[in-house]
C-alpha cells in the first residue's frame, strides 16, 4: 500500500520541479520556440530550404537591428536576474523560504539592478534586511539593500549592487563650467547609486549637514555656497567657526563672521530686522512669499561649525544665537531666507531640538554610530536601513540626503579641490562686479 503513495509523491515532486524549471526559464524557452516553431511550420509548408532560411533571417535581423538587440538583451538580463533571485529566496531559511517575495519589476541600473518586491502576509522588511548578506553571497554581488515603501510596508525595493558606485575618482562639479547660475534652479550636488544626478532646490528650504571629521561635510557645504555665490542676485551671510572653511567666499559675501559669537549675534539681529522689512514689502505687494517672479533677492545664511555658536562657553550668548537662528529658520522661508548649517553631531545637548527639527532637508555624511546618523537625518531612519554609519571610512563625500523624496538618497557628492575653489571664486567675483584678488581676501 505504501509503494503507490510513495511513487505518486515522487511523481508529484518531479512534476513540480519540471513546472518550476519551465517557469524560471520561460523567457528563454519562448525565444527558442519562436524560430524553432517557424522552421517546423515552413518545413511542412514549403520545404527544408525555407525552414532553414527563415529562422536564420529572423535571428540575424534581431541581432543586427540595434533597438531589437537591446530589447532582447534587457529581456534576457531581467530573466536571468529573476531566476537567480528566486533561487536565492528558495535557499533562505525560515519564513522567507515558505513565503518568498513576489518579484514585480526589475530595472537595470548603472551599477546593478533595482527590483520591486511584494511581501506576503507573515513576512516583513525586517526578515529581508536580516538576509541581505546571505542574498548578496547567493547572488555573487557586492551588496544587497532592502528598503520598504513608506506608504505601503508590503512593497520593498531591493537594490543589487554589482560594482561599487562610489569607488570612482573624485566627481567633477558641473557648475565649474557654468557661466551663470540662478539659485531658483535645482543645484547639482552629486550622483546616486544608479549613477543619476542628484539635485537640491534651495528656495523655501533649509539644510542641515552633519558627519564626523574628514567625512566631507565642509566640501558638501561648499557646493551649496558656490551655487549661491555664482548667482549675483543672492546675498551671502557667512558664519565660520573655524574661519578658514568659508574665508575664500568672504569677498563675495555681504557679511563674514568668524568665531566672535557676540558679532554673530549682532549680524543675526540685523538679518532678523531685514526679514521683518521683507515681510512688510510682501504685504505691500499683496503676496505671501518671495518667488522668482517678484524679483527680490534671496538671502543665504551659511553657518559652518554650528556648535561653536549654539553650545559655546558663554551660555547666555549661545542661547541668544540659537533663539535668533530659530526665528530665521522658522520664519525666513517665505521671506527668501535660506539657512545652511553644518556641524559634526547635532544632538540635543549641542543643538536644541527646537532648532534642529525645523530643518526640512538633512544631509548626513559618514557618522560613527547609528544614533549619530539619526541625529542628522531624524529619529528612526537607521532602523529603516538608512544609516550613515554604514558608509565606509574610505568613501569620503558619500552620504545620505533627505530632501524632496520620501526616503534618504545615498549619494556621492561632487568634489572641489583648491584649484576648483579659486576658479569658482574668481567667476563669482566677476559676476558680482567685484575686483579680482587673492582667494580669501
Amino acid at each position: 500500500m505504501n509503494t503507490p503513495a510513495n511513487s505518486r509523491s515522487m511523481t508529484d515532486e518531479m512534476l513540480d520541479e519540471l513546472l518550476r524549471l519551465l517557469a524560471v526559464w520561460r523567457v528563454e524557452l519562448v525565444l527558442l520556440a519562436l524560430p524553432t516553431g517557424l522552421g517546423l511550420w515552413l518545413y511542412v509548408r514549403l520545404g527544408l530550404v525555407f525552414a532553414i532560411a527563415a529562422p536564420v533571417a529572423l535571428v540575424t535581423t534581431v541581432l543586427c537591428v540595434g533597438p531589437l538587440r537591446r530589447f532582447l538583451g534587457r529581456l534576457l538580463h531581467r530573466s536571468r536576474v529573476r531566476r537567480h533571485l528566486e533561487a536565492a529566496f528558495r535557499a533562505l531559511p525560515g519564513v522567507l523560504n515558505e513565503k518568498r517575495p513576489r518579484i514585480v519589476k526589475i530595472t537595470r541600473t548603472t551599477f546593478g539592478d533595482r527590483v520591486e518586491l511584494v511581501l506576503w502576509r507573515g513576512t516583513s522588511i525586517d526578515d529581508l534586511v536580516k538576509a541581505e548578506a546571505v542574498l548578496a553571497a547567493s547572488l555573487g554581488v557586492r551588496q544587497v539593500r532592502c528598503v520598504a515603501n513608506a506608504a505601503k510596508r508590503n512593497l520593498v525595493t531591493l537594490t543589487i549592487t554589482r560594482h561599487d558606485p562610489f569607488n570612482e575618482a573624485a566627481l567633477r562639479f558641473p557648475l565649474l563650467d557654468a557661466s551663470h547660475v540662478t539659485l531658483w534652479d535645482p543645484i547639482p550636488v552629486g550622483v546616486n547609486e544608479d549613477g543619476e544626478l542628484v539635485t537640491v532646490s534651495l528656495p523655501e528650504r533649509n539644510v542641515l549637514l552633519g558627519g564626523e571629521p574628514g567625512a566631507g561635510k565642509s566640501v558638501a557645504l561648499s557646493l551649496l555656497v558656490a551655487a549661491a555665490a555664482l548667482d549675483p542676485e543672492v546675498d551671502l551671510w557667512l558664519f565660520d567657526g573655524k574661519v578658514v572653511e568659508l574665508s575664500a567666499w568672504s569677498a563675495c559675501a555681504r557679511v563674514f563672521v568668524g568665531h566672535d559669537v557676540q558679532r554673530a549675534i549682532t549680524v543675526l539681529e540685523e538679518l532678523t530686522a531685514e526679514m521683518d522689512d521683507r515681510y512688510d514689502e510682501l504685504l505691500r505687494r499683496g503676496v505671501r512669499k518671495v518667488t522668482r517672479a517678484e524679483g527680490l533677492r534671496l538671502h543665504v545664511v551659511v553657518i559652518d561649525e554650528l556648535a561653536l555658536y549654539v553650545a559655546g562657553i558663554d551660555k547666555k550668548f549661545a542661547q541668544r544665537f540659537a533663539e535668533l537662528l530659530r526665528g530665521l529658520v522658522a520664519r525666513g522661508r517665505a521671506a527668501g531666507i535660506i539657512v545652511l548649517a553644518a556641524t559634526q553631531k547635532p544632538s540635543t545637548d549641542i543643538v536644541p531640538s527646537t532648532l534642529r527639527d525645523l530643518f526640512g532637508f538633512r544631509w548626513a555624511l559618514r557618522c560613527a554610530t547609528r544614533d549619530a546618523s539619526d541625529t542628522v537625518l531624524g529619529a528612526g531612519w537607521a532602523s529603516e536601513g538608512f544609516s550613515a554609519s554604514d558608509i565606509a571610512g574610505a568613501h569620503r563625500g558619500v552620504g545620505l540626503l533627505l530632501h524632496e523624496g520620501d526616503t534618504p538618497v545615498r549619494l556621492k557628492g561632487f568634489h572641489l579641490d583648491d584649484d576648483d575653489l579659486r576658479t569658482l571664486v574668481r567667476r563669482a567675483r566677476q559676476l558680482r562686479g567685484l575686483p579680482a584678488g587673492p582667494v580669501g581676501s
